[in-house]
Parts: C-alpha cells; structure tokens; sequence
C-alpha cells in the first residue's frame, strides 16, 4: 500500500471542489488561483464559529462534540479539519465500531457544515465520507453514518457512508494527486453552477493549455502597453 509524504498531502476542504468541477479544484489548489465572493464569505464566517477546537459542548447530555479536529491519511494522501464530530457513549457497540476514550465506547458521527440548501448531487456526502474514512484509520474503528448541516435551512441531514462513495473519494484523491503532481488543469466546461461560481472570472473564456506553467504563462504575459 502505498503511503503518501506530508509533502504530497492534499487538503480536505478541496473534496468537495473536486466532486463539484474539478477544474475549479485545479485552478484554486493546482494553479493558487482564489477569489472570494459572496457565497464564500458566509462559508468562511460560518466555519470560524463552529470549527473552535477549544469547544466540547454537551448541554446536559451524553453526547461529547468535538470541533475543529485535525484529521490526516497517509494513505490517502489528505489531511484537514473535521467541522464537528459527536462522540456517542455506546457500551453495548459491536466490537470494531466504537472508539475507546479514557476506557469509554464512543461512536463517532463526522458532521460537515454549509451555508446553504441540500443538492441533488454527492458533493457534500463525498466530503464527510473522506473524514469518515480518515477517523476510521485514525482511531481503529468503523463509521457507518454521516451527517451535513444546512445552515439555510436549519437542517441536519443523515446518511449512510456506502461502499459506494468509499469507492469515489478513493478515485477522487487518486485523480487529484495525479493533478497535482501532473500540474494539471483541466479544460473548462460551463456548467449551471458556474454563476455562483466566486471562480468564474478565472475560468471563462476558458484557457486552452492544461497545465499550470502553459495558464500562468499565459495569464502573466507582458502586453504591448
């Protein structure tokens, strides 16, 4: 199996860049192109307040919430912070699929934060299966659920973490580490979501080369003036 460097790291907020556009995730983690927007500012404040690693918040029940967690894989390759992560007490839990604290059984359920509605696609489930994965392999045990809170909507969704988006975000890091080390970008394609996109001045017209020194190039060409 291979084991990835700390200098091949990839970070885990890009997971869900990738399963959006993948070109967006090259521009922004391949090329170090960002610009803010809107949409991007309110996720940035609301991630200041709940990702505070100083909070364990139990309001009178069992239920242990750690914020702000450090996650890392090296055998995926990525590494980053956990929103939220409920600890449940859970004497009775099959072997295997509880964390033991301080000679406790724990639970643990990865809860990701956004801004805005639930989507039609995996984008969001994609993201919290990735932590999924890394506090399986970080503490020995095995995750079967999930949840993403809707911040518009004041809405917790649950969902099963299924051998099927264990298989995506395995072939997505295998793509975004060849991305990276390929230094490449992919070609744009408009999309719907481009309009919300804080991204969309940097990627259309779309740039013709795939990689980042043919974009750079190209964007830090000397005029005539």
């Amino acid at each position: 199996m291979k084991l990835y460097t700390d200098e091949e790291m990839l970070m885990l907020s890009g997971v869900q860049h990738y399963a959006v556009c993948p070109r967006q995730w090259g521009l922004s983690y391949v090329g170090m192109q960002w610009e803010d927007n809107r949409l991007t500012a309110e996720g940035t404040l609301l991630h200041s307040r709940v990702d505070n690693p100083r909070t364990r918040r139990r309001n009178a029940s069992p239920v242990v919430t750690l914020r702000g967690l450090r996650l890392a894989s090296h055998t995926l390759g990525v590494s980053g912070i956990a929103d939220a992560v409920e600890l449940t007490p859970f004497p009775g839990a099959p072997h295997g699929k509880e964390a033991l604290i301080n000679s406790r059984k724990f639970t643990a359920l990865p809860i990701e934060y956004k801004r805005g509605k639930r989507k039609t696609n995996d984008c969001d489930r994609l993201q919290v299966t990735a932590q999924a994965m890394i506090l399986e392999e970080m503490l020995g045990i095995s995750i079967e659920k999930g949840a993403v809170f809707y911040w518009e909507e004041r809405l917790r969704e649950y969902f099963d973490i299924t051998p099927q988006l264990r298989t995506d975000v395995r072939r997505m890091f295998f793509h975004m580490h060849e991305m990276m080390r390929g230094g490449i970008i992919p070609a744009a394609q408009k999309k719907p979501c481009c309009r919300s996109c804080s991204l969309i001045d940097l990627c259309i017209p779309a740039i013709s080369g795939k990689s980042v020194d043919k974009y750079l190039e190209k964007i830090l060409a000397p005029t005539d003036d």
